[in-house]
């Protein structure tokens, strides 16, 4: 039975994600008929986006901090129920002013939802099972990435604009119904599947802002974070200036590299607990996978001078294949040192870079792209994982359980290799 509760977890943290990736991507759709009904301009369209990343980069600290204290299963009910509130609000707008606000609530909803979603995998989850069991529950995220175009056509075509961003929002709502009334209350019977005791309390914030392992994390996060958003933001723009794709052809591309991305979340996590079935530690486990991811994107900057669109997009599937290798391993890497007492906090901080570095350097994106070409942008999404991965070699040493009860103090800075 615990066993199942487990996975039956994990399946409604992939739907979690889904819905995250999915609620997130309707108003890209849906506001060419919006701009069409309340003539809200591109700048403005520019503010409502930037307003949902404020407030997303600001709670994914402050959503992991608080689910650091309450738990998972509290934490993500809130998390997912406010964002499905806000994004059922959209389908009531009327002005932009409205929908600047609704955008901003959304943000503050899904915040919580990555730092959460590892704080529960950490929780039911042993180190050998820990990468799948996130591998699949962030899978969900690149689903609903696939799934947010063709549905948001089908539902603006079927119930309006109105509709795409009610129908998910409902079935969010119905999803928190759900995940209450999933039995935790008996988890301390899986106790002996964690690496440490159950925390009676937490870390705070400035202790873990004084740990080298902490800003190793975050660094990683905001130097790699704007690779991913260029190839979510810019990769149908890209196919249509530059390589001619048609708006309809795109729509029958963009969805592969996606779809490659959930499938290596899956599969990073099973190879990662594979390879410590065989005895692998911890450490040389995580550390494979990604050094594997980081090796892949080389194939990058390929994609600037291969001829065929069909190559190019198989190259992007290739490294949207990495990545899924990549940030499986590294969210399961935050969880092994920090535990179930700092894992969501940490998570939060490093999902918190990322979003600022994809909000400071998308625009710069959009000059070098105007004023130059792509050929930058390949080149340095095929440099910074492999760069990323030197960080990591070099100042985490061993990935290893951090000795929560003496945080506070200093952590040796000769880590045993």
């Amino acid at each position: 039975m615990q066993r199942n509760v487990r996975w039956l977890i994990v399946f409604m943290l992939f739907i979690a994600t889904g819905l995250s990736f999915l609620d997130r991507q309707v108003l890209s759709i849906a506001i060419i008929k919006i701009q069409q009904e309340f003539h809200i301009t591109d700048v403005q369209y520019g503010m409502i986006n930037t307003s949902f990343l404020i407030s997303y980069a600001i709670m994914f600290t402050l959503g992991g901090w608080l689910i650091d204290r309450v738990g998972g299963k509290i934490g993500l009910a809130l998390s997912v129920g406010l964002w499905s509130v806000a994004n059922s609000l959209h389908a009531v707008m009327t002005t932009f002013s409205q929908l600047l606000t609704f955008r901003f609530l959304l943000g503050v909803g899904e915040g919580g939802c990555f730092p959460g979603a590892a704080w529960t995998v950490y929780r039911w989850f042993d180190k050998e099972e820990r990468a799948l069991a996130n591998g699949i529950a962030i899978g969900g995220s690149a689903i609903g990435a696939v799934v947010a175009p063709p549905l948001t056509i089908w539902l603006s075509a079927n119930y309006g604009w109105r509709g795409g961003f009610l129908i998910p929002g409902l079935i969010g709502i119905v999803w928190v119904i759900l995940w209450l009334f999933i039995p935790w209350k008996k988890e301390n019977s899986i106790a002996d599947t964690l690496t440490e005791p159950l925390p009676k309390e937490t870390v705070p914030l400035l202790t873990l802002l004084k740990q080298r392992p902490t800003w190793v994390f975050i660094i990683i996060r905001f130097l790699l974070d704007p690779v991913f958003y260029f190839m979510m933001f810019w990769i149908p723009k890209y196919l249509s200036s530059v390589r001619n794709v048609s708006f309809e052809e795109i729509g029958k591309l963009f969805w592969i590299p996606f779809l490659a991305l959930g499938i290596a979340n899956v599969l990073g996590g099973w190879f990662s607990g594979q390879l410590i079935a065989r005895n692998y530690s911890i450490n040389k486990a995580r550390k494979t996978v990604m050094g594997i991811a980081a090796f892949l994107t080389l194939a990058a900057p390929a994609i600037e001078w291969v001829s065929s669109v069909n190559v190019a997009v198989g190259l992007m599937a290739v490294f949207m294949f990495a990545h899924g290798f990549w940030i499986t391993n590294y969210i399961t890497s935050i969880s092994d040192m920090f535990g179930q007492k700092a894992t969501s906090t940490v998570v939060g901080l490093s999902g918190t870079a990322g979003a600022i570095s994809g909000l400071l350097l998308n625009p710069l994106m959009g000059v070098v792209i105007q004023n130059y070409s792509y050929r930058p942008l390949w080149i340095a999404s095929g440099i910074l994982y492999p760069l990323a991965f030197v960080l990591l070699l070099v100042l985490i040493p061993t990935i290893k359980v951090l000795n929560l009860r003496t945080i506070a103090e200093p952590i040796n800075e000769t880590m045993e290799r």
